[in-house]
């Protein structure tokens, strides 16, 4: 039987792209074997070395939205329904039998039934808060999404010559670089939501401060 989990990385940063991978198998005790767990709970060098020792016995295919992509989308969509949208292609793809999803949303079969609508491939989805915990398949998908969008916000930082931190809104350094952008009257470049609230916060206190500043 064909297991498949899916999973995603970069849901919530204002820097990056989303990433969504799934990984396919029919025995999931080469993955158990791997060690394979949340990538969360995992250092960086032993994600990337389980990334690839699970592309070696898993079919993997990823799905990576850029932050324009996603700034469109949302014009339109909630990130719920860009998310199970993205599940639903890779489904179709793959065409396993069973698969098992992180529930992006609060309720999940809510979310089980966003993604069974979009699907022309009929299959048995069950989507659960934590699967990346609890289903090795769902696991190892957490962390091949993870290596590729690491492997992507390295890409960047070397192109543009500038450590922002690792693009969440909770890193002070990515504030401070967002901060800068918009002092200095500069339009953000591409690799930045610019439908995000942070952006607008930031825009905020920018503007609070330089008038402060004329008082």
């Amino acid at each position: 039987m064909r297991v498949c989990g899916i999973d995603e990385a970069g849901r919530g940063p204002v820097i990056g792209p989303l990433v969504v991978a799934a990984v396919c198998v029919s025995d999931e005790e080469h993955l158990r074997k791997l060690g394979v767990r949340d990538s969360k709970k995992l250092q960086r060098k032993r994600r990337e070395e389980l990334a690839r020792l699970i592309e070696k016995v898993a079919i993997v295919e990823t799905i990576m939205l850029e932050p324009r992509e996603i700034d469109e989308l949302m014009d339109i969509l909630n990130l719920n329904s860009i998310e199970a949208g993205v599940f639903a292609k890779l489904i179709d793809k793959i065409t396993p039998e069973v698969v098992y999803v992180d529930a992006a949303d609060a309720n999940e079969t809510h979310f089980r039934q966003m993604i069974e609508e979009r699907c022309t491939w009929k299959c048995k989805i069950v989507a659960e808060h934590k699967a990346d915990e609890k289903y090795p398949v769902v696991s190892a998908a957490s962390i091949v999404a993870k290596v590729r969008r690491d492997a992507e916000v390295d890409r960047i930082k070397e192109e543009i010559g500038v450590d922002f931190g690792s693009g969440y809104p909770s890193d002070p350094r990515t504030v401070k670089y967002l901060q800068n952008l918009i002092a200095e009257n500069r339009s953000l470049p591409k690799f930045v939501r610019k439908h995000w609230g942070t952006v607008s916060r930031v825009k905020d206190e920018v503007a609070t401060k330089k008038l402060e500043e004329f008082k």
